[in-house]
């Protein structure tokens, strides 16, 4: 086995999985990935396989046919590289920004992303990638209780009007419970044409292509085989932040990565020895993050079709003038005139995996909120990400609608290297709360040298750049009462969901 030095206080306690490998995140993609590890496949392999089982299990927040996501590569040698499949709108976009049903879709983007990543960094064919989520489409597995639940709820405002979903989701007419076997004939078809195919060539271009664009034109929809056709996943270079011996980096926009190591960029500049649970270096690290959401919220949007903020935003002439006003609201015991519309979105799915050879990866997907855009495309069982609604609605906005462009999400996957060499991966689950806890995690483990495990189960803060933040329940009083008397209104919410895993001196993994 490969090693390389870390200091252990950067890790969480010595954890002895197998050693072929380390995977965490949604159960089923976890196991599918380690036993792929198991069998001699490598990270990307493994993160591949992954994600094509937990978008076909894990149906409230990714799927097959899913919006899209962001994975990060960082190989043994050093080498990082990001694939970028993110959905784009149809070339003939909605009139404005729908949040759910057939208007709310853009070209999915999922498939894409996974073949474009096995073919060009994995060692498995992508016919073999997709054999478990095929056999869990074929044999069905028992609703979990959040699953059953959900379908539930939204029947009747959602499910129960479409087609598709009430074929798929239902039974006589009723909706799905807790604990029935779900089976999803439709989507093993569509999987076995993509296994003969060793590709995602049919879902894009071919008969299954014309016959998805179909159903889109019989209900509505604006995105056309043409679109399919036309969309491609994109191999890019990451943003990379640098922290003493450590490099940080994460997908670059449309990503939700560049607001993390902004924050963190002038964070970095007027951190002190004080804990993070100091009121002081509390209220730092809150105007820290507001800073870069206020920046995110005006001025980010798709870097191929706006001007790019973030050649300015990460400079060090843009983090020492952050840290100065930072420094002086700190001393004077004040909040930053910053004032930005409360957003709210949830969902995603995020794999962090480590292979034997030092090689790792961070991928994140989504579909959107519960069951994306809550429409399912008949005789093909795929559930519709609803990409469109992540556009910002107001007029002339960077992040507005427009032909062919991606709209910005909070997907933020993360390798860390030391010395060169990958020693980490980190990412979350939890919509708009995913910057912010990535932010805690990475602070904590590198101003704080807290362990993993320490980092990852520590309070949480999350802000949208406005007066109104949120705590979770074991954030200290003190720091509350501090953040009251500054005029900000606190409230106790849940944080989103890290999944790490750490590769040195011992393979580790924290979630929580």
């Amino acid at each position: 086995m490969t090693r390389h030095l870390l200091r252990r206080d950067l890790l969480l306690a010595p954890f002895a999985p197998a050693p072929t490998g380390i995977m965490i995140g949604q159960p089923q993609a976890a196991e599918a990935g380690l036993k792929v590890m198991a069998e001699g496949g490598n990270a990307v392999d493994a993160a591949v396989t992954g994600a094509l089982v937990a978008g076909t299990v894990a149906l409230l927040s990714c799927g097959i046919a899913g919006y899209g996501g962001h994975m990060v590569i960082a190989t043994r040698t050093g080498k990082v590289r990001v694939i970028d499949f993110n959905t784009v709108a149809p070339a003939d976009p909605p009139d404005r920004v729908h949040q759910y049903g057939w208007l709310s879709v853009g070209v999915p983007a999922t498939l894409a992303g996974l073949d474009l990543a096995v073919k060009r960094y994995g060692t498995r064919k992508f016919r073999d990638c997709l054999q478990p989520a095929l056999r869990f489409a074929q044999e069905g597995w028992q609703l979990p209780e959040a699953m059953g639940k959900s379908i539930h709820n939204m029947w009747e405002p959602y499910f129960s009007k479409d087609e598709g979903a009430a074929k798929l989701l239902g039974k006589d007419g009723q909706p799905l419970r807790p604990g029935d076997h779900f089976r999803n004939p439709d989507l093993a078809a569509v999987l076995e044409e993509l296994v003969k195919a060793d590709s995602c060539e049919p879902f894009y271009r071919g008969a299954m292509a014309r016959r998805i664009g179909d159903e889109f034109r019989k209900h509505g929809g604006k995105v056309t085989a043409a679109d399919l056709a036309a969309y491609h996943a994109q191999e890019l270079e990451p943003v990379e932040l640098r922290l003493g011996e450590y490099r940080l980096f994460t997908a670059p926009l449309t990503a939700g990565g560049a607001t993390t190591f902004q924050a963190m960029k002038a964070y970095a500049r007027i951190h002190g020895k004080s804990g993070a649970d100091d009121p002081a270096s509390a209220h730092a690290r809150l105007e820290a993050l507001r800073i870069a959401w206020r920046d995110r919220l005006e001025l980010f949007g798709d870097p191929r079709l706006v001007k790019n903020p973030l050649p300015r935003l990460m400079s060090d002439a843009t983090a020492d003038r952050s840290a100065a006003r930072i420094r002086e609201a700190v001393s004077a015991r004040r909040a930053l005139d910053i004032a930005t519309k409360p957003v709210e979105a949830g969902g995603t799915t995020h794999l962090s995996v480590a292979d034997k050879d030092g090689n790792v990866v961070a991928v994140t997907l989504t579909h959107g909120d519960g069951f994306g855009s809550r429409v399912v495309v008949p005789g093909h069982g795929l559930i519709l990400g609803h990409g469109l609604s992540r556009f910002d609605p107001a007029p002339g906005h960077a992040n507005g609608l427009a032909p062919r462009k991606q709209p910005l999400d909070n997907m933020c996957p993360t390798v860390v290297l030391r010395n060169g060499r990958p020693v980490a991966a980190v990412g979350a689950t939890g919509g708009r709360r995913i910057p912010n806890a990535l932010f805690d995690v990475l602070a904590r483990m590198m101003f704080d040298k807290a362990s993993l495990k320490d980092a990852v189960s520590a309070p949480r803060l999350n802000t949208t750049g406005g007066r109104e933040i949120a705590v979770t329940r074991a954030y200290p009083q003190a720091a509350r009462d501090y953040f009251a008397k500054l005029g900000f209104q606190v409230k106790e919410e849940g944080a989103a969901v890290i999944q790490a895993v750490a590769i040195e001196p011992d393979r580790v993994t924290a979630n929580g």
